[in-house]
C-alpha cells in the first residue's frame, strides 16, 4: 500500500535533501529555517517583540525550530493554500508574523489596569504567536500519513523524522479533526519552562487551551486574532499569487472557478468600451467586473459544466469566490466594491464591482489588452454593508469619493509610512485591523528582499530571566511624573511615557504606522508625530504652551532636547532622516536617535530592515 504514497516536486528554493525512490531526506529544523524568505519572516517576528537575542531564542526561535523539525517538507493542504513541499512551515511562519502584527492593536488583557497589562504584555504576545503557529499542527497527526524508508509509519509523537520519508493525505478525512488534534503534538514544540510561564496567567492560559483544542470560538480575543492572521496568510498565498489558482489540480473548485472566469473574460466579456457600458474595465493593477452579470454568468457556466457545490444565489456565491481567492476583498473584507467610471467621452456612471487580479486571467502580461484610458474612482465606504442583491448599476454616488490616479493605482494608507507632518493615530485600538491593512504586511515580507542580518541562534534563556520573565519587564516600567510642564520634568515624563508605552505594547514599534523604530542599534523617535501623540494624551500641556506662544508638541519636543539624551548628527543637528526602503516605498522619516536605547527598551530589538539611516542629518524641525 505504501506504493501509493507520493511526494510533490520541491520548489527551486527548497533545501537539497531528496533521496532515492521518491523519499525525502529529513533536514534539521534550523536548516529548513535558513532559506532567505524564512529568514526574512524570522526577522519580522523578532522586530515585533521587545526581546534580547537570548530571550528571542528561548521564546521564539527554539519553538520555531522544533516546529520545523516536525513539519519538515509537509504541505499545509492537499490542493488549497500552501499546497507544496514545505508549505506547512511557510504557513506557520507567516501566520505568526501576521498574528503579532494584529496583536499590536490590543492592550491585553482587555480592561485590566495598565500596570497589569504591562506586566503581561510579552506573555500575551507569546501566546498569540504560539496559538497561531500550532493551530494547524494537528494535520500531521490526523490528515497526513507519513511512512519511513524502512516501511514503518511515523507519527508526530515519535519526535523529529530521522529517516527518509514520503507522505500522502488521508482519503475521507474529517476536515474539523486537525484542530482538536493539535493537543496531541504541541508539547513537542513548547518546552516545559514556556508552559510553566504561560500557565501562570489564568485568562491567557484558558484562551490558549481553547485554541490548542481547535475551539477558537471560545478563546475570546486570542482566538479572534489567530483566525484573522490565518485568513491573512491564506489570502496572501492565494490572492497575492493568483498563478497558484492556475496551478491547482484541475478538479479542484478553485481551479474550475479560475478557468471559468478566464474563459468568460477572454471570449465573452467586453472590456474598456469608450462610448458606454462595459462588462468590466482593466486598469494597470486590477480587472474590475460589473458584479451581478459577472457572478451570474460565472455561476451559470459552472452549473452547466456540472461543477458540484455551486450556490444558486448571489450572497453565498460571492462568499465562495472570495474564499477561493478568485476575487480580492475590500477594506471591510467584503466582495463588493463601488466605483464611478468616467470614459472621458461624455459617459459616466457608478457600478458595484468585483476586483480580480489581472494575472489570474492573463498569466503573461504581454497578452493583456491595453488598460482603460478613462478614470475609475473608488468610493469610500459609508459604513453600510453593500447590498449584494441590488442591480449592478447605480446612479449618483454614496459618500465622498477619493480620486485615484489614471488607471487606478490604489495604495492604501496602511502601505505608507507616516510622514513627519502626519497627525498621530488615537492612543490605541481594540478592534481588529481590516484585512487590507493586515495584508499590507505582505509588502514587507514578500516584496523586494531587504538586507538580511543575523538572527539569534539557539541559546538557553538565563535562569534569572527564565524564572521571572515578567518581573524583569515590570521592574523597568518608568514611573516619572507626567503632570509638570517644568522643562526637566516634562522631558523626563515624555521619556517615561514612551518607555511604558513600548513595554506595554500601547506604542507599537517597527510597523508601517509606528512612531518608534529601531535604527542603527537604538531607538528612532518620529518627529513631530510622537510628540503630538503625547500631547493628545496629556491635553493640560496646551494651556502652558499657549501662554508661551508655541504649539504644545513643540513644548514637549524642546523639553526632550534639553535632556541631551539624543544623538547629534555630524553637523551637530538633532534631527536625523531615515529612508523607507523596499517595494514601492519612496518616503522618508524625520526624528531623533537616542544615545542609549535602554532609555525606552529593556533590550534593544533588531533593527528595522525597512529603514535606512541617511549619513547626513536634516534641518531642524
Amino acid at each position: 500500500m505504501f506504493d501509493l504514497f507520493f511526494r510533490k516536486k520541491a520548489p527551486p528554493s527548497a533545501p537539497a535533501g531528496s533521496s532515492k525512490q521518491g523519499f525525502t531526506q529529513p533536514s534539521a529544523g534550523q536548516d529548513l529555517l535558513a532559506l532567505p524568505r524564512r529568514q526574512k519572516l524570522m526577522e519580522n517576528i523578532w522586530q515585533r517583540t521587545s526581546l534580547s537575542s537570548e530571550q528571542f531564542a528561548s521564546l521564539y526561535r527554539d519553538p520555531l525550530g522544533r516546529y520545523a523539525d516536525l513539519v519538515q517538507q509537509l504541505p499545509a493542504s492537499e490542493n488549497h493554500h500552501h499546497a507544496y513541499p514545505g508549505g506547512l512551515l511557510d504557513h506557520g511562519l507567516e501566520i505568526v508574523a501576521y498574528a503579532l502584527k494584529i496583536r499590536q492593536n490590543y492592550l491585553l488583557p482587555i480592561g485590566a489596569p495598565p500596570e497589569s497589562q504591562a506586566a503581561q504584555a510579552e506573555a500575551w504576545s507569546a501566546a498569540v504567536a504560539y496559538g497561531a503557529l500550532l493551530h494547524d499542527l494537528g494535520k500531521i497527526a490526523v490528515d497526513i500519513e507519513v511512512v519511513l524508508e524502512d516501511g514503518k509509519p511515523w507519527h508526530p509523537w515519535h519526535g523529529r523524522i530521522e529517516k527518509p520519508y514520503r507522505f500522502r493525505y488521508v482519503k475521507g478525512r474529517d476536515y474539523q479533526l486537525h484542530g482538536a488534534a493539535s493537543a496531541l503534538v504541541y508539547f513537542q514544540v513548547l518546552p516545559p519552562h514556556v508552559l510553566d510561564w504561560l500557565s501562570g496567567y489564568r485568562e491567557l492560559w484558558s484562551s490558549l487551551i481553547f485554541v490548542l483544542a481547535g475551539q477558537c470560538q471560545h478563546a475570546g480575543v486570542l482566538g479572534e486574532m489567530i483566525v484573522q492572521a490565518d485568513q491573512a496568510s491564506v489570502a496572501q498565498e492565494l490572492g497575492a499569487n493568483p498563478q497558484r489558482a492556475m496551478e491547482a489540480p484541475r478538479n479542484s473548485i478553485q481551479r474550475q472557478l479560475a478557468d471559468g472566469l478566464r474563459t468568460l473574460v477572454i471570449e465573452k466579456f467586453k472590456l474598456n468600451q469608450p462610448e458606454g457600458p462595459s462588462d468590466g474595465w482593466l486598469t494597470q493593477d486590477a480587472l474590475w467586473l460589473v458584479s451581478k452579470p459577472a457572478s451570474d454568468q460565472l455561476r451559470a457556466l459552472m452549473l452547466s459544466q456540472g461543477v458540484e457545490g455551486i450556490p444558486t444565489s448571489n450572497a453565498p456565491f460571492f462568499n465562495l469566490i472570495q474564499d477561493q481567492a478568485i476575487i480580492q476583498v475590500n477594506a471591510q473584507d467584503k466582495a463588493i466594491w463601488k466605483a464611478t467610471i468616467d470614459t472621458g467621452h461624455g459617459w459616466k456612471n457608478t457600478f458595484t464591482l468585483l476586483k480580480v487580479s489581472p494575472a489570474l486571467i492573463w498569466p503573461d502580461p504581454a497578452d493583456r489588452p491595453a488598460p482603460f484610458t478613462g478614470t475609475l474612482t473608488l468610493e469610500q465606504p459609508d459604513g453600510a454593508e453593500p447590498d449584494q442583491q441590488r442591480p449592478e448599476q447605480v446612479s449618483g454616488s454614496v459618500g465622498p469619493a477619493f480620486p485615484l490616479t489614471q488607471n487606478v493605482t490604489h495604495v492604501t494608507s496602511s502601505q505608507e509610512m507616516p510622514s513627519s507632518e502626519t497627525l498621530p493615530p488615537p492612543a490605541f485600538q481594540t478592534g481588529l485591523d481590516s484585512m487590507d491593512e493586515t495584508l499590507a504586511l505582505a509588502d514587507e515580507l514578500f516584496g523586494e528582499a531587504a538586507p538580511s542580518a543575523a538572527i539569534p541562534t539557539h541559546r538557553p534563556l538565563p535562569d534569572a530571566v527564565e524564572d521571572g520573565f515578567t518581573d524583569h519587564i515590570t521592574e523597568h516600567l518608568a514611573k516619572a511624573p507626567i503632570s509638570s510642564t517644568n522643562a526637566a520634568d516634562l522631558g523626563q515624563a515624555f521619556v517615561a511615557w514612551t518607555r511604558q508605552g513600548v513595554l506595554s505594547h500601547k506604542l507599537v514599534i517597527n510597523d508601517a504606522k509606528a512612531l518608534i523604530h529601531t535604527v542603527d542599534g537604538t531607538a528612532f523617535l518620529v518627529s513631530p508625530g510622537l510628540f503630538k501623540r503625547y500631547v493628545l494624551e496629556h491635553p493640560h500641556i496646551h494651556a502652558d504652551a499657549k501662554a508661551r506662544g508655541i504649539e504644545a508638541w513643540q513644548l514637549v519636543q524642546r523639553a526632550f532636547e534639553k535632556l541631551k539624551t539624543n544623538r547629534k548628527t555630524a553637523d551637530n543637528l538633532n534631527i536625523w532622516i531615515c529612508e523607507v526602503i523596499g517595494p514601492r516605498k519612496s518616503k522618508t522619516l524625520k526624528g531623533y536617535l537616542l544615545e542609549d536605547p535602554t532609555a525606552i527598551f529593556t533590550h534593544p530589538p533588531f533593527d528595522n530592515v525597512s529603514l535606512r539611516l541617511q549619513v547626513t542629518g536634516a534641518s531642524e524641525s
